[in-house]
């Protein structure tokens, strides 16, 4: 094993781009998380998706033949819901339908205190930005789940995240955004102190397509093993990016786990 991942003890993996691009596995992965688990090195997926529940998401990844328990799956979907509970806010939720199921349960009547806006290709429009734009007008928290400048589909192009459209909000409502999802530091630390790793971060490894998103901020922070893949929204000279140097880069998941149990 490299000297760089001889004290690996956990692996944080993003899922979208790195494991999957949407439908489409990225090569070897299944196998390559088959092959993680067996040398006895705790795994946990910490995803931005916000475009479907948590239940849906977990339904997918094992249609794509992934097998994980919904236990080791942090999604910012479910952080932000977390959040929304402790401060009892009644959130205007700019979210897919999919995603929306998750919070069947919160109270979402008039007047908002809440502006609660992820990845919702099919709701960001002019009425929903405004009505939010009306709702933080009037006092209500902009929570961001997270704020991802774009995402790639299966096709590998890349269309535009919630990252523009948050900005625009704080921009306008002259608010800043409390984000919940990747790179927040403490959506990591969620992760860790479910591995019982949250002492030795220094000891666990993060996986993405995304040198910000997924390697920036609180990974950074928190002193982790950062590997980048060239799958997903990755593109030529990402790396070049990262503000302090990655302990990897790989061209897939797969050649990364080759390089671990090697």
């Amino acid at each position: 094993m490299p000297s760089r991942f001889a004290s690996i003890k956990g692996v944080l993996l993003d899922l979208s781009g790195t494991l999957h691009i949407d439908n489409a596995v990225t090569p070897r992965a299944v196998e390559a998380l088959k092959l993680l688990r067996n040398t006895g090195i705790k795994v946990r997926f910490v995803t931005n998706s916000t475009k479907t529940s948590d239940a849906r998401l977990h339904a997918k990844l094992s249609k794509l033949g992934f097998e994980l328990p919904p236990s080791e799956i942090f999604t910012s979907l479910s952080a932000a819901k977390r959040l929304v509970q402790q401060h009892n806010y009644r959130p205007l939720l700019i979210l897919e339908d999919e995603a929306l199921e998750q919070f069947t349960d919160i109270n979402q009547d008039e007047p908002y205190n809440a502006v609660v806006i992820g990845l919702a290709p099919s709701k960001l429009d002019y009425r929903n930005m405004n009505s939010a734009f009306t709702a933080l007008l009037g006092g209500a928290d902009l929570v961001g789940i997270h704020r991802a400048k774009y995402y790639a589909s299966a096709e590998g192009q890349l269309s535009l995240g919630p990252g523009g459209f948050i900005a625009a909000l704080e921009f306008a409502a002259d608010k800043k955004a409390v984000l919940v999802g990747k790179p927040a530091r403490a959506f990591y630390e969620l992760a860790l102190a479910d591995m019982g790793l949250l002492e030795s971060p220094e000891s666990v490894a993060m996986v993405g397509d995304d040198v910000q998103a997924d390697l920036g901020g609180g990974a950074l922070e928190l002193g982790l093993l950062r590997a980048l893949v060239k799958t997903g929204k990755y593109r030529e000279g990402d790396e070049s990016k990262a503000e302090v140097p990655l302990a990897g880069v790989y061209n897939t998941f797969a050649d990364f786990v080759d390089a671990v149990v090697s």
